[in-house]
């Protein structure tokens, strides 16, 4: 049996934008809790959940990572995400599984695009949150003005907790509001002080508003209060706790995770405001469909009920083999026992089952409702996957991710290499769903997409250091088009003799443009006998094949409509080759008189920027040949640019979207349409394609 009371379970994600302090953060806890024995550091590169080497290298979060520890009888499940944009839907992924959030505000830089953007993703799974303001140690770092910001960008009122003890080189401490005490700290051990006279009015002033804020909620409450009353101690405790859950508000504490200053009130603040899982399922109910019967079903978080499991990550190792982590909802997951995962509807082996403390895997004979483990070499278990047992089906909803923005061509260092590319690939592939690999039929290059180029390049890294393989990776072709623009009509005559049986293929044909997306037609118009019936079809295929190779540039032809409504044939040398021969040679004519044109894929994109550099991102746009279709402004002091925009000119944006706003902005793009080239580009790509004919010959 499971040891963990439910009620004594937090499921906490730490979120924020790349650089706030998520990883410290984390350490600190689980240093305060006992959990490791000494407190790392993302600089010094020996954090419990920044072990990738990767990550390592980066000094950023580029994975999620699991720890846990053990606090005044509470057990809390860590869940450090990473920040960066490229690598924002795993966040999103294990929000998922989180009952509660942490979501860290810098004192220095305020609340960042990102920022906003995972905040969305809290809102999307109904998760409550508490606000640490981090950071207070460092130079220019203030409090309200992070506070203040961050009511602004998420319209939603920020009421502290605590507040700090001087701010920059003098942040030495935190006053909490609810006892009204003061805490002083040294090498991460807090004092309990009397309030300094300085900030005595501060500390009062933000009393009292958290106190009105309580009382407004509750009628009983806010008759004592105008009476002059008091509110005790467990009245504001209960009532912080309410608005919590229903987020009426935002409780906010703040700290150092780098000094260890206000963490251990922060860990306080989590028991008190973060929802057990118990909790949780009050506000947000465990919801599933059976597989076979479709109809809804309903979990509640207990160890009677059936077992329900939703694995929301998995590491691929090529020694060790795949590691599933999980959340169990309901039920009992055992050690060396069988479930099923009815997703795949394959039955699965569990062996051993571990507990997560970043890369240390400590065993436990059992997980119940509300924990957070993992297992090892499940076959065929991905991201998103339910487990439970074969009499009890259900399979809860799984999070959609974001389709990849970027795409590159890769190619193996090592000529053969392209089995063990694809083969590492696959495995990386289960460990990132926001990946995804093809092969191009038309440039038969490998396309490795995702959310940015540093995602690839980490994806990449990953390939070599897991499976041995090391690849190039250079910016993809453009799926380009050719079309025509005006009728043509063309005889293509294919006549050869050379001693013996000749070959002997005739035909006439019109094309005519067909409106953009139309395709391709093909219409028999022979009349009589002029090309026998068997010979047609070849006809159309060279037509096809010419097609598919393309005439000016060597890209696909579409919108076309070809009429075959002439020919000749001879009895004894006429073959189906000589008049496939004869209908590409008609096509390739007929093209020349018909106005041919390159059209080029052009992209919707949406680009979310600060007020301050939109007119930049505009500009830039501009200068792209992009069309901006309009401007929505955004919650934050934002605005949404809706812009059609040539692909090729989108290839690597991102980089220059980070720099245009330092890191602020944020895009997304999917296929729009073709539209015709300019000519001047057109006739750059027909001079490349005349340059590889004759390096060919």
């Amino acid at each position: 049996m499971t040891k963990i009371d439910i009620g004594n379970i937090r499921n906490v994600a730490i979120i924020a934008h790349s650089g706030a302090g998520k990883t410290s953060l984390t350490e600190a806890i689980l240093f305060n809790a006992g959990a490791i024995d000494r407190m790392g550091s993302v600089e010094a590169e020996n954090t419990t959940t920044d072990y990738e080497p990767e990550e390592i290298d980066r000094k950023i979060s580029v994975t999620s990572a699991i720890g846990y520890c053990d606090w005044k009888n509470t057990r809390i499940n860590l869940i450090d995400t990473p920040g960066f944009i490229n690598f924002i839907e795993d966040t999103r992924g294990c929000l998922r599984v989180a009952d509660g959030a942490v979501v860290i505000v810098s004192a220095i830089s305020g609340v960042k695009a990102e920022t906003e953007k995972i905040w969305k993703y809290a809102c999307e799974f109904e998760v409550p949150r508490i606000v640490f303001v981090n950071k207070l140690d460092k130079e220019s770092a203030n409090f309200f003005m992070a506070l203040g910001e961050l009511e602004k960008s998420f319209e939603q009122e920020a009421i502290p907790l605590n507040i700090p003890i001087g701010e920059g080189e003098n942040f030495k401490g935190v006053v909490d509001l609810i006892s009204m005490k003061a805490y002083i700290y040294q090498n991460g051990k807090a004092a309990e002080v009397e309030i300094p006279s300085d900030i005595m009015n501060t500390a009062q002033e933000n009393r009292k508003k958290l106190v009105e804020k309580i009382a407004e909620a509750d009628d009983t409450l806010l008759e004592k209060y105008l009476e002059g009353g008091e509110l005790t101690s467990d009245e504001i405790i209960k009532g912080v706790k309410e608005a919590s859950l229903t987020r009426r508000f935002i409780p906010a504490v703040c700290g150092s995770a780098a000094l260890n200053i206000g963490i251990t009130q922060l860990m306080d603040v989590i028991l008190l405001c973060l929802p057990s899982p118990e909790e949780m399922s009050r506000i947000s109910p465990i919801k599933g469909m059976h597989p076979k019967e479709g109809k809804q079903i309903e979990r509640k978080p207990l160890t009677t009920e059936p077992l329900t499991a939703y694995v929301f990550k998995t590491i691929a190792d090529p020694f060790a083999g795949k590691l599933s982590i999980f959340r169990v909802y309901s039920g009992i997951l055992k050690a060396d026992s069988t479930v099923l995962n009815a997703t795949s509807g394959s039955k699965e082996r569990i062996g051993q089952v571990f507990h997560l403390l970043g890369k240390k895997n400590i065993p436990a004979q059992s997980v119940g409702p509300g924990e957070i483990a993992a297992v090892v070499k499940l076959k065929d278990t991905n991201v998103g996957d339910t487990l439970c047992e074969e009499h009890h089906q259900i399979i809860l909803e799984k999070v959609k991710f974001a389709d990849p923005i970027i795409s590159y061509a890769i190619a193996p260092k090592t000529k053969g290499d392209e089995d063990k590319v694809s083969i590492g690939l696959q495995r990386i592939l289960e460990e990132d769903p926001t990946l995804r690999f093809t092969r191009d039929e038309e440039s038969r290059e490998m396309i490795l997409s995702g959310m940015g180029q540093v995602h690839l390049e980490v994806a990449l890294e990953k390939l070599k250091r897991k499976f041995g393989v090391e690849v190039l990776m250079k910016t993809p072709k453009i799926a380009y088009r050719e079309t025509i623009k005006a009728p043509a009509k063309a005889q293509g005559k294919y006549k050869k003799q050379s001693g013996g049986r000749g070959q002997y293929g005739d035909c006439y044909i019109e094309i005519e443009p067909l409106p953009r997306g139309g395709g391709y037609e093909f219409v028999n118009k022979i009349v009589g006998g002029v090309i026998p019936q068997q010979y047609r079809p070849a006809v159309e295929k060279g037509i096809v094949e010419t097609m598919k190779e393309g005439v000016i540039v060597g890209y696909q032809m579409v919108d076309i409509k070809v009429t075959l409504y002439d020919g000749s044939y001879h009895t004894v040398d006429s073959s189906e080759m000589a008049f496939k021969i004869a209908g590409s040679m008609a096509l390739k004519k007929a093209v020349q008189d018909a106005r041919p044109v390159v059209l080029e894929p052009v992209m919707k994109v949406e680009v979310v920027v600060p007020d301050e550099t939109l007119g930049t991102v505009i500009g830039d746009l501009n200068s792209k040949r992009g069309k901006v279709q309009g401007v929505e402004s955004q919650a934050g002091g934002n605005q949404k640019i809706l812009a059609l925009v040539p692909m090729s000119e989108m290839l690597v944006y991102a980089n220059q979207l980070q720099s245009m706003t330092s890191g602020r902005g944020l895009y997304s793009m999917e296929f729009s349409q073709y539209e015709e080239l300019p000519a001047h580009i057109a006739q750059k790509l027909i001079a490349e394609r005349e340059k590889r004919k004759e390096e060919e010959h």
